[in-house]
């Protein structure tokens, strides 16, 4: 009888429903719920990122991210809106050719879309794929690849992202892109600081590229522990502004 109490504990514990395993749309909703990206679709966010200052309005999905620069006597602002891209030399309207339209929008589109992440991760050209979970510097994470559709997508739609949220705060520490633009290449981007600015989440990066261009994205993480990564830039956002619009 004294045998009793212990059977039944393992009877219990047998009958206990195993952990149900998150998916990677519920991974991505909760870390753009605890980093407080959601509250991005309806703020005013301005940056000064590698000299050049930056400024985003976003109201319930029309959106005005800004641009301004100085070289020598002239100052140039642009803008791009959901209707299209504006250049302005001194106040003044230029007219920009068809091709260096899509090369601005890119450029500001591309330094604002990097600022705000996990902000994004949920718009209708976006592809949600989890990955075996990993383990980096002794953290566990959940490890989602991001990739997207044609429509919707943009000139860099075949670019493929991976995100590495860890499984305790569900706060992004790592990101990896493959990229097909100026002969294409890997980037590996590692947390250096963070901060948060009115409930949103900033974060800045060590920039990393493979020594191998052989090295699979999927495997960056673990080339990155191994030492097979060389450090090309960071990712510092400075004088970060953000007003909640609602």
């Amino acid at each position: 009888m004294r045998y009793l109490p212990i059977a039944i504990l393992f009877l219990i514990i047998a009958c206990k429903p195993a952990k149900k395993e998150l998916t990677a749309q519920q991974i991505i909703d909760k870390t753009i719920k605890y980093s407080g990206a959601d509250k991005v679709a309806n703020s005013e966010i301005s940056f000064t990122f590698r000299g050049i200052n930056y400024a985003a309005v976003r109201n319930d999905g029309s959106f005005k991210l800004f641009r301004n620069y100085k070289t020598d006597s002239t100052t140039v602002d642009e803008v791009l809106t959901n209707i299209g891209y504006e250049k302005y030399v001194n106040a003044q309207s230029v007219q920009v050719s068809d091709t260096m339209i899509s090369k601005y929008s890119n450029s500001i589109n591309s330094v604002h879309y990097f600022s705000v992440l996990p902000f994004g991760l949920n718009d209708k050209a976006v592809r949600k794929k989890l990955l075996k979970p990993s383990t980096v510097n002794g953290k566990g994470y959940h490890k989602i690849e991001i990739t997207f559709t044609e429509d919707g997508g943009g000139e860099d739609f075949e670019d493929v992202f991976i995100y590495w949220i860890g499984k305790d705060d569900f706060l992004i520490d790592y990101l990896a892109y493959a990229y097909h633009t100026n002969g294409g290449g890997k980037r590996f981007r590692v947390l250096k600081e963070q901060c948060v600015k009115n409930g949103i989440r900033f974060v800045d990066y060590h920039n990393y590229k493979p020594l191998n261009k052989n090295i699979k994205l999927i495997n960056i993480d673990k080339a990155f522990e191994e030492n097979q990564l060389e450090k090309v830039s960071e990712i510092v956002l400075k004088d970060i502004n953000v007003t909640i619009l609602k």
